[in-house]
């Protein structure tokens, strides 16, 4: 974007609450808050609304999270009783706390959008996938996009459509518990072929790298993975590793650290679509630009 970035202090008191001051005026400015609520979740949530309300209290204009993670994006709806639905009540927390905005990047489910009482602008990190991938010159004859549950199928289908119109697999899995996968069979035909995985994220890696393992018995030449936000809990790192893909694409919607780094690894950075965005936000979107569909805008 151009600009430096604002100067914040942010430091825990030794029983771990957080204090934060700003360090120059935004009074009647247009403040944006970049912060992935990714783990520690509730340590960045708790920092995100307590940034939020020191600048609610300093007189900023509009203040704007730009959330490319959103943490709890999963917990949308009670699949048991008795359940929460943390995602709403994250997004009660954030809208009290005095946003006016949000910014969000591939959030789990789109209804999640709905959850919010102030406007929500969604992005999605297809289009910096989908650019790398046309780098790569594979034949669009031999790619098929394939989506590691059912759930994923209208994501897989919308990032087949702008990949050549490649065919489509879905791997049908059946999850016995919290993140514990186990597959079971595969819908479409991946024989010979280049198979992309599409997921919004890979937590511990359990969906796509039994996936992966499916599709190589399938007869599958190459497995890619693809996948907005690399949560990473163990032993992801380990699964992802292990030979089943060819190569693991991610963006750095999450801060990866270097330990978790790997050879089949590549992060693409999501800095110009949020960089964009957010200057047509604080534009209102004045003329010029080129149509938000390019970017993936909602």
């Amino acid at each position: 974007m151009g600009l430096d970035l604002g100067k914040i202090k942010i430091k825990r008191f030794a029983d771990g609450e957080i204090y934060v001051q700003l360090q120059e005026s935004v009074r009647g400015c247009d403040v944006f808050l970049v912060q992935p609520t990714c783990p520690p979740a509730n340590e960045n949530i708790m920092e995100l609304l307590v940034m939020i309300d020191a600048c609610r209290r300093a007189s900023a204009k509009n203040i704007t999270a730009v959330i490319p993670y959103f943490g709890y994006a999963r917990a949308d709806r009670k699949t048991q009783g008795r359940e929460s639905i943390a995602a709403k009540l994250v997004a009660n927390l954030i809208t009290e706390a005095g946003a006016n905005r949000v910014l969000a990047c591939d959030l789990h489910s789109g209804q999640s959008m709905g959850y919010f009482d102030i406007p929500v602008d969604h992005v999605y990190g297809q289009p910096v996938i989908l650019d790398y991938l046309a780098s790569k010159a594979i034949s669009s004859d031999d790619l098929v996009v394939v989506s590691p549950d059912v759930g994923g199928v209208a994501r897989a289908r919308a990032f087949a459509k702008k990949l050549s119109d490649a065919p489509l697999a879905i791997v049908d899995k059946r999850r016995q518990g919290h993140n514990v996968a186990e597959v079971m069979n595969l819908i479409g035909d991946v024989k010979g072929k280049v198979a992309v995985m599409v997921d919004d994220m890979i937590d511990t890696a359990g969906t796509i790298s039994k996936g992966a393992a499916l599709l190589h018995q399938e007869g599958a030449r190459e497995v890619y993975a693809c996948s907005t936000h690399a949560v990473f809990s163990p032993p992801a790192i380990e699964r992802l590793s292990s030979g089943l893909f060819q190569e693991v694409i991610i963006t750095n919607t999450i801060p990866v650290s270097e330990r978790n780094y790997f050879p089949q690894l590549t992060i693409l950075s999501v800095a110009n679509l949020l960089g964009e965005t957010i200057w047509r936000v604080h534009d209102d979107c004045s003329d010029g630009y080129e149509p938000y569909s390019s970017l993936g805008i909602d």
